[in-house]
């Protein structure tokens, strides 16, 4: 990795600074900051939905209906700035070796972590002793999941890009589908070049537009957090936690680990520290937490990575990319959470059993970021691989999925941040100064 950045070359001048997102608590009063009033609505949501669960439950609109917010405006967002991205870096090849690093990126660190998953999960054992019966389990609530997923190769994946027209892609919310679109209309523009200009100003026109709404959206995230974390814990409760303690935390400290010592390495040969870059998106980690879902931080993300001196162009391509296959907490959870339905129902897996879900996993965890569930139906798509597992054995963690997925969209989320300023610095398109001055 090369040691120059924007900020010692005079030939490239610093980018312009970006307006505050929204929340953003400089100049501000503590109460007014974002971060401030999502963490007080967190916390009457659990007071809430502790004392009076049937009362919190009912608020699960509020939760579902910003998440709606924030996902009607999410392919616009991804079809906009990857666009905008591409095209705006008037160069093909810079564009494929962005492309191309990032994806490498991306690949090295989720396979990683599905290997540590595997491993914690060999070394920690979460379902020893559980002792499950897969023939009194209730398969039944499994069964609307396994309805929705299929063990997938290679071929299936590929094919599951392409929509069906444009509009199909849009209208279906797929993030996948969309980011292809995207990268062909992308594409298609920077080949064309100046004869492009007029559409490329409407693309970027758009893309304010877009993300003026989001600054108007995210003045309920408080409310949608209430919403969202109240149902969970009034649905669920805390006590539901008390059997599945052991995998719970181990998953949680297993994250975190990851994120402090595997990402913060990675930060720290960039040039910046984890802890400051975590405190610097405190808004976005309470908004994941608390709605169990990385989409809901995607817009605002976007911005600070350029606020932190990422250049436009290449936040625009390696974010949207990263939604899709950057799922660091996903792939930690799906061989963590396989390991313990094997062990939970007494089912002794060989070597080469493991090593093919893992396998199976790089290729199912792709995709899964995001959205409510996904990691979950995910899963039992990579347990239909190994006919040995009894695939009813995930009615075990079924009721603990929602406190799981706060942590597998929170480890997707910082590690799409990391990932977009360590290929920013690998490319010489992170402004130093800019970087530091933010997060001190």
């Amino acid at each position: 990795m090369q040691d120059s950045v924007t900020a010692e070359n005079p030939a490239k001048p610093s980018p312009t600074p970006l307006p505050p997102p929204p929340g953003e608590s400089k100049g501000k009063p503590l109460y007014a900051s974002l971060w401030f009033q999502v963490l007080v609505a967190m916390v009457l949501a659990v007071v809430i939905g502790h004392f009076s669960p049937a009362r919190a439950v009912a608020m699960k609109p509020l939760g579902d209906a910003f998440i709606r917010l924030i996902s009607m405006v999410i392919t616009l967002i991804i079809f906009c700035t990857v666009v905008s991205g591409i095209a705006g870096m008037e160069d093909m090849r810079k564009i494929g070796r962005v492309g191309g690093k990032a994806l490498l990126y991306f690949e090295v660190i989720s396979t990683l972590a599905l290997v540590v998953g595997l491993v914690v999960g060999n070394l920690v054992q979460t379902g020893r002793g559980f002792n499950a019966d897969p023939a009194t389990l209730n398969a039944r609530e499994v069964a609307a999941y396994a309805g929705q997923a299929k063990a997938q190769n290679l071929t299936d994946f590929l094919m599951h890009i392409i929509p069906t027209t444009v509009v199909d892609a849009f209208a279906k919310g797929d993030i996948l589908e969309v980011l292809f679109v995207a990268l062909l209309f992308g594409f298609a523009m920077s080949a064309l070049g100046p004869r492009c200009r007029p559409l490329l100003d409407v693309v970027d026109a758009l893309t304010q537009a877009v993300f003026k709404v989001v600054a108007i959206v995210m003045k309920f995230a408080p409310i949608g957090a209430f919403g969202a974390m109240a149902f969970t814990v009034g649905k669920y409760g805390i006590a539901s936690l008390g059997p599945l303690a052991k995998l719970i935390v181990t998953f949680y400290i297993t994250s975190i680990l990851f994120v402090l010592v595997v990402m913060g390495g990675v930060a720290r040969v960039a040039g910046f520290g984890i802890i400051k870059f975590l405190i610097y998106i405190k808004e976005e980690i309470l908004l994941v937490l608390a709605t169990s879902s990385s989409e809901t931080a995607l817009p605002t993300l976007m911005e600070k990575m350029e606020r932190l001196g990422c250049s436009k162009s290449l936040v625009g391509l390696v974010v949207p990319t990263g939604y899709t296959f950057n799922t660091d907490g996903t792939s930690i959870y799906m061989t963590l959470a396989a390991l313990f339905v094997a062990q939970a129902t007494n089912t002794h897996l060989t070597l080469l059993q493991q090593l093919t879900i893992l396998g199976v996993a790089i290729l199912t965890s792709k995709g899964a970021s995001g959205v409510q569930g996904a990691a979950f139906i995910a899963l039992v798509g990579t347990l239909m691989v190994i006919p040995g597992i009894p695939v009813a054995g995930m009615a075990l963690i079924l009721g603990i999925d929602r406190f799981m997925s706060m942590f597998r969209a929170l480890v997707n989320m910082v590690g799409n941040g990391v990932a977009t300023l360590v290929i920013a610095r690998w490319e010489n398109e992170l402004d130093r100064k800019t970087l530091q001055r933010n997060l001190a």
